[in-house]
């Protein structure tokens, strides 16, 4: 009788360790995102069923008990949902009550600035035009402390914003997006992955966070591909540091509003601080968002015997020593007639 007292209670101890287990995450670390759809009229049976059919769960039966237990029996909700391997079944069942709408994916690319994100909300519908650019501006992020401390010379097309503001994917809700809240996440995921990883070694070079920004958002604009990232990086920190001027038509598409467009010599003759052509040193602000390999490359800049370079017409880049070597490479590979 005694061995079947402890087997009884042996069994529900493990009963009990495998019921816990089973609510837990099925993985913890992988937060993999997976959308589903729950038809309106579905038993609990069948979102169950589909829960576990998405790896989301990890035993229909603990998940339909676990409702039972607590009374909630009945009280998902039809809709579209983002679910992720990272959620516990309490976690997942709180989300399928609110019925709430789809989230949805919003990536910001690198090199996108304030108001490449405002035309993008306009298009997805989440906001009125220049309501992101608006709140760069005039919206609260005092809490947050690496950002400028007032707009001296910056443009409005940016706010405080640009350049702090990590390109990255975003999920955010389509029927409550709140612009200021979006912000403020892509700010947040500035601070961990650039200034958590890379302040102390930005404090090490001397230069402050908004002079290393602005500099790397012109690498970040003026390079094509990733192996030339650091020696252009180099020649502009060159340039900088002995008094030259830029020469950098990126902060000149940037105030003037011509992101591909030809720029005339209206644009270049242009009188603003973004105007490197006619300007030296850096612009008063960033120009853009600014990738992981800028930063690095802005961070560990390559040292060369080179001054200038230029884009042929293929997006070739060629190096040069002198103005004089400059010259031919603009006559040899952009045609005599170039800027």
């Amino acid at each position: 009788m005694k061995k079947i007292l402890l087997l009884i209670i042996a069994l529900a101890a493990a009963g009990f360790f495998w019921f816990q287990i089973s609510l837990g995450p099925v993985d913890e670390a992988a937060a993999s995102r997976t959308k589903v759809t729950v038809d309106a009229g579905s038993t609990t049976s069948q979102i169950a069923d589909l829960l576990k059919q998405e790896r989301l769960i990890k035993s229909p039966f603990v998940f339909k008990l676990y409702l039972k237990l607590n009374g909630l029996d009945g009280s998902l909700q039809a809709g579209v949902f983002l679910l992720d391997t990272s959620l516990s079944v309490d976690n997942i069942v709180r989300i399928l009550q609110t019925g709430r709408a789809e989230e949805i994916i919003v990536t910001i690319p690198e090199g996108f600035t304030v108001l490449d994100i405002d035309n993008l909300l306009v298009e997805m519908e989440l906001i009125e035009k220049g309501e992101a650019i608006d709140c760069a501006n005039y919206c609260d992020f005092e809490s947050y402390e690496f950002l400028p401390a007032e707009m001296g010379e910056m443009s409005e097309r940016g706010g405080l914003l640009e350049g702090y503001l990590f390109p990255d994917t975003y999920y955010a809700p389509a029927d409550d997006f709140v612009v200021k809240f979006f912000f403020e996440r892509m700010l947040n995921a500035f601070r961990y992955n650039v200034l958590e990883e890379y302040e102390t070694d930005i404090e090490a070079s001397g230069r402050s966070l908004h002079e290393f920004l602005s500099m790397a958002s012109l690498v970040e604009e003026e390079t094509r591909t990733d192996d030339e990232r650091a020696v252009v990086a180099g020649i502009l920190w060159k340039r900088y540091d002995e008094g030259w001027g830029l020469g950098i038509d990126a902060a000149v598409r940037y105030i003037v509003r011509k992101a591909s467009e030809e720029i005339t010599h209206g644009d270049l003759n242009v009188n603003n601080p973004y105007n490197l052509r006619k300007f030296k040193g850096l612009p008063p602000g960033p120009i853009s968002s600014i990738s992981l390999k800028s930063i690095e490359a802005t961070l560990n800049h390559k040292s060369s015997p080179y001054w200038y370079y230029l884009h042929d017409k293929t997006g070739l880049i060629h190096y040069a020593v002198s103005n004089e070597e400059h010259n031919t490479n603009r006559y040899n590979y952009l045609g005599s007639g170039s800027k």
